[in-house]
């Protein structure tokens, strides 16, 4: 008889993590306290047949996404079409709102961008690109794909030899800087750090990979947006034989003598050879694992004492028209003075030059709006709930609202936009932290500064306890939705390695 495994959460890492194990002989079981698949990676449906995809947004390295359904046997083409975007998105600065550059994939068209925003950083742009593929390449094959869960996993000499390369105590903003001066050209990089939760002021240099990925591979869109991932995710699991317990609040981990034995849900007992949790890990180890020797190093107080990402603000605006002046789906709104906003996010303050980034998914798929009109999903990075030291009240949500339409309005076409509105709704980070457990509300976790990055963040495998795993975007190898695909490779690895003796090829050459 095949060995039980439940699965704590429906978040893109454990519907992949569960896929894989399923696939792999496992009998699991998935334990949902929503009604959806996704987690974050949801959709919220408005009045009239607006459909907004609630969290992640841009398809970046496909080939994570697909490689989850060819392991399986199946065509990723049945299950996520996609089509390349091109251009990836379309670029506007707050000083010249008339000027927006349109940034494309292709060399030839992106090269001319980058002549026509700054002649003579052009050089410095692809001596950019050539140094942080080389940093690509080595995170990509050694460090990415592989869990540290000891020590030495990491302090060998072939691993130092390669993390040295990294250069891993530049901030992003500086290594960028060395090669390119101009402001927007440089905002427009280095900013990116931001899909993980971390100021380019203190990330470190090599998440600066995030803008070359789409540069070299593209942008891609799944039609029916990312929550069609979700579904599907949810679909193959499924046909796999797994089951989905909806409306299942986990209250507890079950451990006894270090070893995890299932989970209690509603006060009921539920027995497993092994847990897989993808609940926040700085949630799931705090209010999940009671037992305090299975913590580990992380204690409550440890837990409280690190660091965390930012959060966001979104909007979710119904229109009575479409925007025929833009046919971008992906838009970025930057402030001329980013550097003030980055510091007011990650100081806590109530952000009065903000950066912003409009999404509109019916320009790529027309069902996800009524026919003739558009739906705006507009995000605002903001301070995370611990931090921010203002409340977030029916007078911020105004406030912030008002602030974007007043900046929207600045921009060809959407000079009457605060008056095109059908119907809207919003989400705060409090609600990341009701909603998801983000600890603190923390849109995307633990903050991937150096010490809680790699060997130091979080692993899969549980230090002090057998039979439980973690996976998500606080564990190892980070945030953003192809990461965390890999988190829950990991995650499955590691399971199927403890419970067959299976070693996996993490060896570096």
């Amino acid at each position: 008889m095949s060995k039980k495994v439940i699965v704590i959460g429906s978040g893109v890492a454990g519907l992949a993590s569960a896929i894989r194990l399923q696939a792999a002989g496992y009998q699991v079981e998935i334990y949902e306290k929503g009604l959806t698949p996704g987690g974050k990676m949801n959709r919220i449906e408005l009045d009239g047949g607006y459909k907004f995809d609630l969290g992640p947004s841009i398809v970046m390295m496909p080939e994570i996404y697909r490689e989850l359904f060819e392991v399986c046997g199946r065509d990723p083409d049945d299950y996520i079409p996609m089509e390349k975007l091109d251009p990836i998105y379309r670029a506007y600065f707050s000083d010249i709102p008339d000027e927006p550059f349109d940034i494309s994939s292709d060399m030839t068209k992106l090269t001319k961008t980058i002549e026509a925003i700054s002649e003579e950083d052009t050089a410095g742009f692809f001596r950019y690109l050539h140094e942080i593929y080389q940093k690509f390449i080595i995170a990509k094959n050694y460090i990415l794909p592989r869990p540290f869960r000891k020590r030495s996993d990491f302090y060998n000499l072939p691993m130092l030899k390669k993390a040295i390369k990294l250069k891993p105590y530049d901030t992003a903003d500086k290594f960028v800087g060395r090669y390119i001066k101009n402001k927007r050209l440089r905002q427009m990089i280095s900013f990116q750090t931001l899909y993980i939760g971390i100021s380019p002021l203190t990330s470190p240099s090599f998440y600066t990979m995030i803008p070359m990925l789409q540069f070299l591979y593209g942008v891609w869109f799944i039609k029916g947006g990312m929550y069609t991932m979700a579904l599907s995710m949810e679909r193959l699991f499924k046909e796999l034989g797994g089951i989905i317990h909806y409306g299942q609040d986990v209250q507890q981990i079950s451990i006894q003598n270090q070893k995890a034995e299932g989970i209690v849900v509603d006060r009921q007992n539920i027995s497993s050879d092994y847990v897989v949790c993808n609940a926040d890990f700085p949630y799931a180890i705090k209010h999940l694992v009671q037992d305090k020797s299975a913590k580990g190093q992380y204690t409550d107080e440890k837990v409280d004492s690190m660091k965390y990402s930012c959060s966001c603000f979104l909007l979710y605006l119904g229109m009575n028209r479409k925007y025929e002046e833009t046919d971008h789906v992906h838009n970025f709104i930057f402030n001329e003075d980013m550097d003030q906003n980055l510091n007011d996010i990650f100081d806590g303050k109530k952000l009065t030059n903000a950066s912003f980034y409009v999404y509109i998914a019916s320009k790529a798929d027309p069902s996800m709006a009524p026919e003739g009109t558009d739906g705006l999903y507009i995000l605002m990075p903001v301070s995370n709930a611990t931090e921010s030291n203002y409340e977030w009240d029916e007078e911020t949500v105004t406030y912030y609202r008002s602030y974007i339409l007043n900046e929207l309005k600045k921009i060809r076409g959407f000079e009457n936009v605060d008056n095109e509105i059908v119907t809207e709704t919003h989400i705060t980070p409090l609600d990341f932290s009701s909603k998801f457990n983000a600890y603190n509300g923390a849109s995307f976790g633990l903050q991937p500064i150096l010490k809680q990055s790699n060997h130091y963040r979080p692993q899969s495998k549980a230090s002090d306890c057998e039979n439980l795993y973690f996976t998500g975007s606080s564990t190892h190898p980070g945030a953003g939705v192809p990461i965390v695909l890999l988190s829950a490779k990991i995650a499955a690895q590691e399971l199927i390695q403890d419970d067959t003796g299976k070693l996996f090829d993490y060896s570096v050459k």
